[in-house]
């Protein structure tokens, strides 16, 4: 295994990874997560969020195949959950409304989609045909080093920026969020049409 470790692959994977997750770009939404009474774990929602990735990476074609669910389905649908939790950090609007027993966060939104969401598990999937497993593991083990430590400072950095800087951040950042999620529909909508196009020339 270490023979194939390639430092050139290891970064390349961190970086994709790194842009994929955009935990900075996650922190207004924490933020809003902890000032509506969500409760957020750093040392669970990281651990959580690696074992899934862990898990998915070895057995995300089989799993999804199990369900009869495709990558590009998959992919669509966590699009529209990432667009929906945009639409809460533009418009000021609840749309996710917690009912379950506790007021924590931990699992979702943060776990998924915003860690371990559909764009991660895509991403993950796509790397291994390209680079070493050991390459990308360690680049995942990085990335998620660095989701804690950005969870674990995300009070200081509301401290820093006071409530008119992570106003206005939120508002930035919800736009960017709309924009990967019409990127993430639009790439994968195009694979399923095509599926589908095909399948209806190919029936007899």
């Amino acid at each position: 295994m270490l023979s194939t470790f390639n430092f050139q692959e290891l970064t390349s994977a961190f970086i994709v990874l790194f842009a994929v997750i955009d935990i900075i770009g996650s922190i207004p939404i924490i933020l809003n997560l902890k000032q509506n009474g969500r409760d957020v774990n750093a040392i669970q929602a990281t651990l959580i969020s690696f074992a899934l990735l862990i898990g998915f990476f070895y057995a995300g074609d089989m799993i999804l195949k199990l369900f009869q669910v495709d990558i590009a389905s998959f992919a669509v649908a966590g699009s529209v959950v990432l667009f929906l939790l945009a639409l809460e950090m533009i418009l000021d609007v609840e749309i996710f409304k917690f009912k379950g027993p506790t007021n924590e966060a931990t699992l979702v939104p943060l776990v998924f989609p915003l860690i371990a969401g559909a764009g991660s598990f895509t991403t993950l999937l796509s790397l291994r045909a390209e680079y070493a497993d050991v390459n990308i593991l360690l680049g995942l083990l990085a990335n998620m080093a660095f989701v804690f430590f950005v969870l674990t400072m995300t009070d200081k950095v509301q401290h820093w920026m006071g409530k008119g800087g992570v106003y206005v951040v939120r508002k930035f950042f919800g736009v960017i969020l709309i924009a990967v999620a019409v990127r993430l529909f639009t790439d994968n909508i195009t694979t399923l049409i095509m599926d589908i196009s095909s399948k209806v020339q190919a029936a007899p």
